[in-house]
């Protein structure tokens, strides 16, 4: 965070003079002289325990939600919601830069999508990225204060779990142009409906501007059937739906990797490779690409034309794999899909069709529960043990107690299975079974934490 006058960052929130602020932060080790402490309380830890030492260290104000002993009240922004001022800060911040801001929400591939963008965007000058899963109410404004007068680009996610997240986070960042990956079932369970949760998502066309674009899957049906917002401007890119104006055709699937024709209907047609597997992956390129052919001619100092198309498609290949996301890692002559970060019933479809355009001679795969799918979660959890049969599994190791009923229907249908209780049972089943020349797909919630059951099979292997 750069320097700035305590009543530009604080507008709206106190009375502040032009004192400079030097940062924000919610972590009390990171407490500097001149900075905003923001206390949240959490389940093991309390910030408003910490909040008279880091004013005793110099933090020039502190956000709490309620009166503090050992700090001043002209010091204390008091709010029942911390994350509420946190945002205001935020947006009052990112009013100093002037970055083209793309924002991207949606049920599935949204960090993919993000890492896609963020690589066609470094293309055409100095790009901020959200970093990991810092993609909410706190993680949000901690990217935004990253800005800097350099600072060209920006590509900043957008997750939520509740109907109005989404419309805090976009009009705080106020982005230039937004992207919406897909309508899934993510967050069901808070949500009610995939209707809910197409709500939700719309809700990044808030802090759009008048005729701002909005970046949309044309393959999903919630989307194309949406009635969108009418100060934006949609871009449609599709693999199958042959009125969008971006579209991947002639796909070529490769060991490690996508090869495709990138069709654009005013722009041309371009060779693309990227570095990820599987159809979704596709998309989500699509979606970055067309997200970058909305530069602005005032950004780039001329028109958006050809030559530019072809640098963004040719970037795609830049993308790096963030997490434990899709990624392909071999370990004692086994081939892994590490997709460890999250898990829905449209990724675990997206996971399977990646995996079975991995060369391998014999088959595993890792399944752990999907979480927050509330009312379908038993039929998803089914429909992944179909997934597996037709995968043509050789072993499956299930983990979780929802994972259950996939080793119930995978069993079912012939499938070799064991539902593992604890994880050293999932590594000694899997240790036993694989060989060189084998390969496993690993997915699930990030909850089920299955990067630790590959750690210790890696260290076996």
């Amino acid at each position: 965070m750069r320097p700035i006058a305590a009543h530009r960052l604080l507008e709206g929130l106190c009375a502040a003079g032009t004192e400079g602020i030097t940062d924000v932060v919610s972590d009390s080790r990171k407490v500097q002289p001149g900075c905003v402490f923001v206390c949240f309380p959490g389940e093991r830890v309390d910030g408003h325990d910490f909040a008279a030492g880091a004013f005793e260290k110099g933090a020039a104000y502190i956000v709490a939600n309620h009166p503090v002993d050992g700090v001043p009240a002209g010091r204390t922004i008091l709010a029942a919601d911390s994350r509420r001022p946190l945002c205001a800060m935020a947006a009052n911040y990112r009013r100093q830069y002037a970055p083209w801001m793309t924002a991207i929400t949606g049920s599935v591939g949204k960090t993919t999508t993000k890492e896609f963008t963020a690589a066609v965007m470094r293309a055409f000058g100095e790009t901020l990225k959200t970093e990991g899963n810092r993609n909410n109410e706190i993680g949000m404004p901690e990217t935004l204060f990253r800005l800097e007068e350099g600072t060209e680009y920006a590509v900043i996610e957008m997750g939520m779990s509740a109907l109005e997240e989404i419309h805090r986070l976009s009009t705080t960042a106020q982005p230039c142009a937004a992207i919406i990956t897909g309508i899934g079932v993510s967050h069901l369970e808070n949500l009610g409906s995939r209707e809910n949760i197409l709500k939700a998502k719309l809700e990044v066309c808030d802090g759009l501007p008048e005729g701002g674009a909005l970046i949309l899957n044309g393959d999903d049906p919630y989307l194309t059937g949406a009635a969108l917002p009418a100060h934006v401007r949609p871009v449609w890119c599709a693999i199958d739906n042959e009125n969008a104006r971006i579209r991947a055709v002639d796909i070529r699937h490769e060991a490690e990797g996508e090869r495709f024709t990138l069709r654009d209907a005013e722009l041309g047609e371009f060779e693309v490779y990227i570095p990820v597997l599987g159809l979704h992956s596709v998309r989500d390129a699509l979606l970055a690409y067309g997200a970058a052919t909305q530069i602005p001619a005032e950004k780039l100092g001329h028109p958006f034309g050809r030559e530019d198309a072809a640098k963004a498609a040719a970037a795609l290949a830049d993308y790096q794999a963030a997490g434990m996301r899709q990624r392909l890692v071999r370990h004692g002559g086994v081939t892994f899909i590490e997709d460890c970060y999250n898990a829905s019933p449209d990724s675990m479809r997206a996971a399977f069709d990646a995996f079975g355009r991995v060369p391998c001679e014999r088959r595993f795969a890792l399944l752990g529960d999907m979480l927050e799918l509330g009312a379908v979660s038993a039929e998803a959890h089914r429909e992944a043990g179909e997934l597996a049969a037709k995968a043509g599994l050789d072993f499956l190791a299930a983990y979780g107690p929802e994972s259950a009923r996939t080793a119930e229907t995978a069993a079912a249908l012939s499938v070799e299975v064991l539902h593992c209780t604890d994880r050293a049972q999932a590594v000694q089943a899997l240790a036993e079974r694989l060989q060189p020349g084998d390969g496993l797909l690993a997915k699930g919630s990030r909850g089920m934490r299955l990067e630790e059951i590959l750690k210790e099979l890696y260290d076996k292997l």
